[in-house]
């Protein structure tokens, strides 16, 4: 699709687009609302070669609101540029490895996040690539039968559970301080979401999610795992491999996404800024 801005190429996927044939920083006001509206139905936009400094970065996400956060390191460098030491004790690298599984960003936090800006820094030689899958497509793909099962459930959501669950608990519980690591009750979320802007439906599941009320703690478990391991099969994911200087937008209200595996003794450099949620849509009362 040609807009008088810029192309937009949908992915092999039931989502997903490449948009070339702009300057993020340089778009206008009237091209912004063409690329907003594109963002809405494609949930997941790439933009290769940016190269965007962080001032840009953060600039672009604030086009879309108010930030959650303006810019976190995604990275397995320490601060002084050295990679830190694959030795199962490192807490930055349990939160990568923990990443690795599908989930929403912010679900454990009273507000959800919105959507999220990705750039490339420095990418691995190999692997290291990002997932994303779609919960719209999915929910619309689901039997009678479970979308009648699922319409009123609800799930808590915690990192605390995901990262224990995963074997990535914190080497030093109470002092490890990482985004998500703080006393707070878990939000109740519904598994079935209305995305607030295209009013679809959509699952709201991953890693996070945890002790739907109602059912067992096994029980429980063997929904959310079964509604993950059917969602997040083709054509309904997208896995990029990243070029230095990418960027990548997403909508967190109806995708899932995971970060993938690399030689950990390679530097892997991503910027994410985060986009916040709006409240009167995105709350969820810790419990």
């Amino acid at each position: 699709m040609q807009t008088a801005d810029f192309t937009v190429s949908p992915l092999d996927a039931t989502f997903g687009a490449v948009v070339t044939d702009l300057v993020l920083p340089d778009l206008s006001a009237v091209a912004f609302d063409t690329l907003y509206k594109v963002w809405l139905e494609y949930a997941l936009l790439i933009f290769p070669g940016q190269n965007l400094s962080n001032v840009a970065q953060i600039a672009f996400a604030k086009r879309f609101g108010q930030l959650e956060f303006e810019l976190a390191a995604i990275s397995n460098l320490l601060p002084d540029g050295r990679v830190r030491q694959d030795n199962e004790t490192d807490d930055v690298l349990k939160v990568l490895k923990g990443n690795m599984g599908w989930h929403c960003d912010s679900t454990y936090m009273a507000v959800q996040a919105k959507g999220a800006v990705f750039t490339a820094h420095v990418v691995p030689s190999h692997g290291g690539a990002t997932g994303w899958a779609d919960m719209r497509a999915a929910y619309d793909e689901l039997d009678a039968q479970t979308k009648a099962k699922v319409q009123n459930l609800s799930a808590y959501h915690s990192l605390y559970y995901s990262q224990a669950r995963a074997g990535f608990k914190p080497s030093i519980d109470g002092k490890y301080k990482g985004y998500g690591y703080f006393a707070q009750k878990p939000p109740l979320r519904r598994l079935v979401k209305i995305h607030p802007e295209t009013q679809r439906p959509s699952l709201l599941i991953g890693r996070h999610a945890f002790g739907i009320p109602g059912l067992s703690k096994t029980g429980s478990e063997e929904l959310l795992d079964g509604l993950v391991e059917f969602a997040c099969r083709a054509p309904r994911v997208y896995h990029h491999q990243w070029k230095k200087g990418d960027a990548v937008l997403w909508d967190n209200r109806c995708l899932l996404h995971q970060g993938t595996p690399w030689d950990l003794s390679e530097a892997r450099v991503m910027y994410h800024s985060r986009i916040a949620g709006d409240k009167s849509t995105e709350y969820a009362a810790p419990s």
